[in-house]
Formats: C-alpha cells, sequence, structure tokens
C-alpha cells in the first residue's frame, strides 16, 4: 500500500497523528506539504503575519523530526486542488491520507478533491485530530445539534474514547525510488514578506511538548483560580499548538486528565467549549457570515471608522481595552478575559459589528481558528450559540480593578501609565488634573454609562421587532 500523508497545517506533529499511523502500518509512506497560494502567496502571507511566522516555525520542526525519522517531508507549491490529485497519479498512490478540516472553505476543497481522486482510482481518507469526536457526531435525543454548551459538554465528556493517544512513530521508511517532484525548501519568513517578530512563541512539536510540561508543572494547579487573572502566568498558552496541531487536543486532555488537581476540571471544560465552538461551525457553516440568533440579523450597527481605529490601536481611553489591543498587535495573542473585555466594548459600548472585530483579531491573533474566533465574537456581542445575554454589558473599570487589581497588566501594554498611581490606573480620566497632564493618554472616547444606554436602547428596539 502507497499512502501520501498529506499535513494540512493543522497536524504539524508526528505523535497522535492517525494518517501518518495508518500509513506506516501499510506500506509506503509519502509525506506531503502543499504550499497553497491560497495562504502562502506573499500579499495573503502579509495579511496573517503572526500565523505564518508560527506556522512556518512549526513546518520547519516537522520537516526536521521527519528526517529523524528516515522519511523526508516533499514540500510542494501549487492549488491544493490540483497538486494533490496530480502527484496521487504521478506517484502511483493507493491513497491520500489526512485530517479533516471544521472551516466550509476546507470542506468544499476536500469534496473536489475527493471527485479528482476518485476518477483516478485513489482513495481520499480523512481521520479526525482537529476535534476529539467527529463534528457532527454528537446529538440531543432528537437528533439534533446542541444549541446549549452544558449539555453538549455532558454528552461529548461521556463519549471521548478511553483509548490513549497514538505515540509517534519510532521510524519511517525512506521514500519510495521512484517518487520525485518539484520541490521546495520550507519558506523563510523574508520569502514572504514576513518580518520576523521575536515575540511571538516558537511553533513546532518539540516546543508545544515544553509548553505542556510547564502548564503541567505550573499554572494547572491554579487554574481554576487564576485563569482570568490578567496580570498572572495563569493560563496554558496553547491555544495555538491546538490550532496548528502540534499537539492534539487528545494529547492535551489525556495529560491533563492523568495530572488531575484542582485545576483539572476547569481546563477541560475550556477543552469541551473548544470542541462546541468546532461543532456548531460543521452544523452551520453560514456562522462565519451571519449571526447565530436569527434575531441579530440586520442589527443596527453604527458605522464609526474612527471609533474602530481608536479600538484596534489601543487609543480609546480605557487602560484595559487598549492593553489588548496592544498585545494582539505586539505578541499575537491577547488573554481571554482581556479578549472578551475587549470584543464587548466593541460591540456595546462602540455599537460596531461583532464581525469586524472578528476580522481583525483573525488577522493578528497566533492562534486564529475560525471556529473558536467566530463563536467568542458572536457570544461577547450577545448574538451566538448560549451566548452572554444581550443585555450584560461589562464595564471595563470593573474589569481591571477585578482581574488586574495592581494594574501589571495595564503597566505593560500601556507604558503612559506605567507611573500612574493604583487608584487612578484604570480610569485614569478622575486623576488630579497636573497628573492626567503628565500622562499623555487619550480622554475615553465614549462614556460608561450612556453608551451601555445606548446599547440597551438600540438592542430592545430591534429585538422587539425581530
Amino acid at each position: 500500500m502507497r499512502s501520501i500523508v498529506w499535513f494540512r497545517g493543522k497536524d504539524l506533529r508526528v505523535a497522535d497523528h492517525g494518517p501518518l499511523a495508518e500509513a506506516v502500518a501499510g506500506g509506503e509512506v509519502i509525506p506531503l506539504f502543499v504550499l497553497d497560494p491560497y495562504f502562502f502567496a506573499p500579499e495573503r502571507a502579509r495579511e496573517l503575519p503572526h500565523r505564518m511566522q508560527f506556522l512556518l516555525d512549526a513546518l520547519s520542526s516537522l520537516e526536521a523530526n521527519l528526517t529523524h525519522l528516515g522519511s523526508r517531508l516533499l514540500v510542494v507549491p501549487g492549488r491544493s486542488v490540483d497538486v494533490v490529485p496530480r502527484l496521487a497519479h504521478q506517484w502511483r498512490a493507493d491513497q491520500v491520507l489526512a485530517h479533516r478540516w471544521v472551516e466550509p472553505f476546507g470542506r468544499v476543497r476536500d469534496r473536489r478533491i475527493a471527485e479528482a481522486l476518485d476518477q483516478e482510482g485513489v482513495a481520499f481518507r480523512l481521520f479526525e485530530g482537529e476535534t476529539m469526536l467527529p463534528p457532527g457526531s454528537v446529538r440531543t435525543g432528537q437528533g439534533g445539534m446542541f444549541r446549549v454548551f452544558t449539555p453538549f459538554g455532558r454528552a461529548c465528556a461521556a463519549r471521548l474514547p478511553a483509548d490513549p493517544p497514538l505515540a509517534a512513530p519510532r521510524a519511517l521508511p525512506p521514500l519510495p525510488s521512484d517518487v520525485t517532484a518539484d520541490t521546495v525548501p520550507v519558506p523563510d519568513p523574508a520569502v514572504l514578506g514576513l518580518e520576523a517578530n521575536p515575540r511571538l512563541q516558537v511553533g513546532g512539536e518539540r516546543a508545544a511538548r515544553a509548553r505542556l510540561a510547564a502548564f503541567l508543572d505550573g499554572p494547572l494547579a491554579g487554574y481554576g483560580r487564576d485563569r482570568d487573572r490578567m496580570d498572572l502566568p495563569g493560563t496554558s498558552r496553547l491555544s495555538a499548538d491546538l490550532k496548528f496541531g502540534t499537539l492534539s487536543v487528545r494529547q492535551v486532555w489525556q495529560a491533563v486528565s492523568d495530572q488531575g488537581g484542582p485545576g483539572a476540571g476547569p481546563f477541560l471544560n475550556e477543552l469541551l467549549w473548544r470542541e462546541f465552538s468546532h461543532h456548531l461551525l460543521w452544523e452551520w457553516p453560514e456562522l462565519l457570515e451571519r449571526p447565530f440568533r436569527p434575531a441579530f440579523g440586520g442589527f443596527p450597527w453604527r458605522e464609526d471608522a474612527a471609533g474602530f481605529e481608536a479600538w484596534a490601536e489601543g487609543r480609546t481611553g480605557y487602560p484595559v481595552v487598549d492593553a489588548a489591543a496592544r498585545q494582539l498587535k505586539a505578541e499575537g495573542f491577547v488573554h481571554n478575559r482581556a479578549r472578551m473585555v475587549a470584543a464587548s466594548f466593541l460591540t456595546k459600548h462602540l455599537l460596531l459589528d461583532w464581525r469586524l472585530g472578528e476580522a481583525h483579531y483573525l488577522r493578528w491573533l497566533t492562534d486564529g481558528d475560525w471556529a473558536q474566533n467566530n463563536a467568542g465574537w458572536q457570544w461577547s456581542a450577545g448574538c451566538g450559540c448560549d451566548a452572554q445575554p444581550w443585555f450584560r454589558i461589562f464595564n471595563p473599570v470593573a474589569q481591571g480593578r477585578k482581574f488586574d487589581p495592581d494594574g501589571a497588566y495595564v503597566r505593560r501594554w500601556v507604558p503612559e501609565l506605567a507611573d500612574c498611581p493604583a487608584a487612578f490606573l484604570h480610569e485614569p480620566w478622575k486623576a488630579p488634573r497636573a497628573l492626567r497632564g503628565r500622562l499623555d493618554y487619550p480622554e475615553p472616547i465614549v462614556d460608561h454609562a450612556l453608551a451601555r444606554a445606548r446599547f440597551l436602547a438600540t438592542a430592545k428596539a430591534h429585538l422587539a421587532q425581530a
């Protein structure tokens, strides 16, 4: 059996890799990665600078791992829908093995490739790996998709397979001698027009395993208590590893379950939320374009280019909101609590369409995942599945005082406020006039009370007519 193992950017590892294990058991193995211009054309790559840097790190790591095991990663440029069927024919492959994608454009791609491979008599087999259970397999008693997280989480946890994650192969067979292709090296970021950002996490399976070990040995124990603290390293920082598959979600679930302790339950619940978002997008692909709640269709979002720019650049005058904006562009990451505060501010204080924030975050996040990013933004706006109620509006001052009590998070990302006394740090407009003049920090672009009242009145009127 000659198998092409098509690595596709969400499975950049050799451990717990179903397609790779299946190919090794069957005989000849041809590892392939396609540099599809959909992502790798320089003008496209520059639109996703942080994700592309992490991906290229992870791809280089995968290449080294495959070489160490005795094989070689063949990196071939071109459109996947053209390259994969052509190489399957050229290499006389019996099957192409890959991991399933949830996103609608990935599903369309896979249907086209499956049809082309079928004409060549080549099997195309998709494995689960992005999620713990096949999308669409966790159903209500009536056979539909869950619309509320809690019963979904219970049903999902009860169905998780007991089998441990797959071990990495001890060795791989060398490439068949007749397999040739016009391959290229893994691109250097500069070739794609990307300027290396040293503040980003390093991608790759080894780095991912080290992050997981550090989480198990440290923050996991206090995760339930500290995960919302913006000023503490209380989260796992594994989101990009799960996005690009340098760790599988099954590996993380197993490791945390084995570790146990008071923080394990809350963290595993977050992995179930991740699962929920992917199953939602599988069931309703239109969520990338439309709100989950039909009543929010046609919602009268404002147009305010200046307000959006102030929010995106971190100049709203609300310290936590501005810290989140600056962390996003600097590190390709935003603490989850800060993400929620920033998203609430954009949609409810500024009354701007959640899709603007969703696209902005998807551009700059290293862990930018279509399903999770969409679910998070719709949740914050109040229009999503099992969302925060539309009438609940985060007060950025209160959130800052509660989850950044000493101001360490704000001081790091808003250096203009580094010397601001703690009493005024989260509402610097209340500082004495002489101090405000030295801070070089903008006044709030909206008043919290007035903005809150405006959103509530707008939403109430719209939803009453829906």
